[in-house]
């Protein structure tokens, strides 16, 4: 990829995907050597230390989102459950990982809680407001809270699923609203390699 396509992706990949969590994105879609991806420290649903080596060895797949989220995360993750249904036994050599931008209320229990409407498979990162902060800016990952009417407050963030390979290069955006049949031929073609 010439370095003019891949600032252009990564300029789509940093704006386009950003969207208020009811609203679609743009799609971004298309292989590159953008860096996206990299160190993090989190913790699991049982409050297990991981980190970005815990994923290698398998192809992932990661979407930065909230369990308050009213319509984009519960939409994406039950996309991502009909497409591993859908993969059958192969889903098994995927990584899926729903990481929290909202550390304060996304607990390890509520991630938990959130996750278990979902395929099993489904594995809930969350950690820290600094490692939260310093993971989503590794990934380029846009969130902000917004405050809401009575003193609460919902997030705007990235729509974007992002896929890697075994050995936790980024290969390319799922992007939000797209045809289910997309996003299902990319995993496979992930899974292949």
């Amino acid at each position: 990829m010439t370095s003019w396509k891949a600032a252009a992706l990564a300029a789509i990949l940093v704006c386009a995907p950003l969207a208020a969590c009811d609203k679609p994105a743009e799609h971004a879609s298309q292989s590159s050597t953008v860096q996206i991806g990299g160190p993090f420290q989190l913790v699991d649903m049982n409050g297990r230390p991981v980190t970005e080596k815990t994923l290698l060895g398998k192809p992932t797949a990661i979407f930065f989102g909230f369990t308050y989220c009213p319509e984009v995360c519960p939409t994406t993750m039950a996309e991502m459950t009909a497409w591993l249904k859908a993969l059958g036994p192969e889903a098994d050599k995927l990584n899926v990982v729903f990481v929290s931008v909202d550390p304060e209320r996304d607990t390890p229990e509520q991630l938990k809680l959130y996750l278990s409407n979902f395929d099993r498979r489904i594995q809930g990162f969350t950690g820290t407001p600094e490692n939260i902060a310093k993971t989503a800016k590794a990934y380029r990952v846009y969130y902000q809270k917004v405050a809401t009417d009575g003193g609460g407050y919902t997030l705007d963030h990235s729509s974007a699923t992002y896929l890697f390979d075994a050995q936790g290069r980024f290969v390319e955006p799922i992007g939000y609203g797209g045809p289910p049949e997309r996003g299902l031929g990319q995993l496979r073609a992930l899974l292949k390699g």
